[in-house]
């Protein structure tokens, strides 16, 4: 492991804090990227147009006529946490803006896979459906999208995945990744792409004369306008028949900020806009009664929300639903307003969350023995980890597969993917795989190289640079195994086999401080935008492990003592050492005291 620090350029650093932003984050700001203050509002009229994010015109009149004509609108979900929020987004704006059909439908991770398959389509047009709308999804969904149609269907489909050779042929595609599209932010999550639809829809609903003036600004009070506009929306009111005041969408934001965190996409300046406000609301209670309960369920104080709680304690219990069981649980605890059903569900979110907790290890420390199966001699002796590493076990659990290959990414710093057997029925000599990568090796690319190179192999495949899935007939693993291992090893130079861990160089003494540490907390960090992570050499003064996993730690930094926790780690450290640590606040009978998270160690 190698520890690098950041480039800050010091001109920047100066401007921004002549501009009036602390020194400490003037510093981590300038880091990322930031080159002025104006950058750092989060105001909702700097989010990008929604008419610049192609296809939103003619989505919001597909759905403006279909409400008009009290069509039955069903939207198809994805089972993970975007999917999860994008649907609940989708099912309480629409019902807002006036649709009083609206219904829903989470495909089984097991029984029907990813997307809208064909099948799918079938029961959507069972259902007695008009409409057909995918969140999360559908990019991809060229023979279900076929289908639909088939059945009579109007098809609207919104998605942020990459697209594959051939597009759906749907009335209406949403997504910034498909030719054509010129919105900046091409990293918005699925979440994010309905809200844009649904603020592109009040717009023609407004133009059409449903709504009257804009409704006044709801929420908490503190900076940024609260009614979302998209940023250029037009605010023009038609004389004829405006009867109702226009809706708020504001509501919406704890929902698309929760489900872009969780989905781990790049929190560019427009995502980064959306989480704040969505942060700010929760802070101040105004949120859904799942959200609130999820947070009570989680330990966490809704009050001091940040970014960590939606990646590591609400995302989470709402994935393991997905995961599990049945996303129907975790849409549906988005989607109530009674507060006691919320609780009950977010109960029952949280025990299958521990249900998917221990499955995991016991996946985990088995995939670490095939994965360290895996290793060779290199010309020293030393025994290393291939370019890439697949792994697959029959007691493998297909719902849990992609975190564990995060886990063995983490640990070799290698492009993994885990693969377990199918549990669908027919299925049984298919393995689904999920994949998680590494800077600098794009994982979709990489699977579409490896299909082209051994026709047949991959079955079905798809995802982004850093994550990705895919399915392969068993018999095909080894072959599959060896092709993505190849495919690696032409594309990864040596260096980038090295982890890397960028932090911010070391932290002045001055800074630290518990009200220091609430602050970085209360900024929006997370992918792309990286949590602040300092970094400088210590003297350990004791080490011991708690809960058999943990390594705690007693340092001496800069002259002064200070505990520190290093989480998932049991191997003792020198005496003298360079760590890369986060700044954290340990709470013992109501006593707060600064640690330091130790992220990683170079010696």
């Amino acid at each position: 492991m190698k520890i690098i620090a950041r480039e800050i350029p010091p001109r920047t650093v100066w401007a921004l804090e002549q501009a009036g932003v602390h020194p400490l984050l003037a510093r981590l700001f300038a880091a990322r990227g930031v080159r002025a203050k104006e950058e750092l509002d989060d105001g909702l009229a700097l989010l990008l147009p929604p008419d610049t994010l192609h296809g939103t015109r003619e989505a919001a009149a597909l759905l403006a006529d279909a409400i008009a004509q009290d069509k039955r609108l069903c939207i198809v979900a994805d089972y993970d946490c975007d999917g999860a929020t994008a649907c609940a987004v989708g099912v309480r704006g629409l019902r807002l803006l006036g649709a009083k059909n609206v219904s829903y439908l989470v495909p089984d991770r097991v029984v029907d896979g990813y997307g809208l398959t064909p099948p799918i389509a079938e029961r959507v047009a069972a259902s007695g459906a008009d409409m057909l709308i995918t969140v999360d999804n559908g990019i991809a969904s060229v023979e279900g999208v076929a289908t639909a149609k088939a059945r009579g269907l109007q098809v609207l489909v919104t998605d942020h995945h990459l697209p594959g050779p051939e597009l759906p042929s749907a009335d209406v595609l949403v997504n910034p990744n498909q030719p054509g599209c010129g919105f900046e932010s091409k990293s918005i999550a699925g979440v994010g792409v309905m809200f844009y639809v649904l603020l592109a829809l009040r717009s023609e609903l407004r133009r059409r004369g449903v709504f009257d003036t804009p409704a006044p600004a709801a929420g908490p009070p503190q900076g940024g306008p609260a009614s979302p506009s998209g940023g250029g929306e037009a605010h023009e009111v038609a004389s004829r028949g405006a009867s109702k005041p226009q809706p708020k969408l504001d509501a919406l934001l704890p929902l698309v900020a929760l489900g872009t965190v969780a989905d781990v996409v790049r929190l560019d300046a427009n995502n980064r806009r959306l989480v704040a406000q969505g942060l700010r609301r929760i802070r101040a209670g105004a949120m859904p009664a799942g959200v609130a309960a999820l947070f009570k369920a989680a330990g966490r104080n809704a009050s001091v929300a940040t970014t960590f709680d939606f990646g590591f304690a609400l995302g989470p219990r709402i994935n393991a639903a997905g995961r599990l069981s049945d996303m129907t649980l975790g849409i549906e605890c988005l989607l109530t307003d009674d507060a006691g059903r919320a609780e009950e569900l977010a109960r029952m979110l949280d025990g299958i969350n521990r249900e998917r907790r221990d499955i995991e290890g016991g996946m985990r420390d088995q995939a670490l023995l095939l994965a360290e199966s895996l290793f060779a001699a290199d010309g020293e002796g030393i025994e290393a980890p291939p370019p890439a590493i697949s792994v697959f076990d029959a007691g493998f659990h297909e719902g849990v597969v992609g975190i564990v290959a995060s886990r063995i990414k983490d640990r070799f710093h290698r492009p993994t993917f885990v693969f377990a057997a199918s549990g669908a029925p027919g299925k049984e000599q298919e393995l689904k795989g999920s994949g998680r990568s590494i800077p600098g090796f794009h994982l979709r690319d990489a699977l579409d190289l490896v299909a082209k190179r051994h026709p047949g192999v991959l079955l079905r495949f798809g995802g982004h640079a850093m994550a990705a899935g895919c399915t392969v007939a068993r018999e095909h693993f080894e072959t599959f195994e060896k092709g993505f291992a190849q495919v690696a090893r032409e594309l990864l130079a040596e260096s980038a086999l090295t982890r890397q861990i960028e932090t911010d160089g070391p932290i002045a003494r001055e800074y630290m401080r518990i009200d220091l540490v609430d602050t970085l907390h209360r900024e929006v960090w997370g992918q792309g935008f990286a949590p602040p992570t300092f970094s400088e050499e210590v003297e350990v003064v004791s080490q011991r492990l708690v809960g058999e996993k943990h390594l705690s730690l007693k340092l001496r930094h800069q002259g002064q003592p200070i505990d520190a926790i290093w989480f998932s780690h049991t191997e003792p450290l020198p005496p003298k050492v360079k760590l890369a640590f986060r700044l954290d606040a340990d709470e013992w009978q109501g006593v707060r005291r600064l640690r330091f998270l130790v992220e990683g160690a170079e010696f």
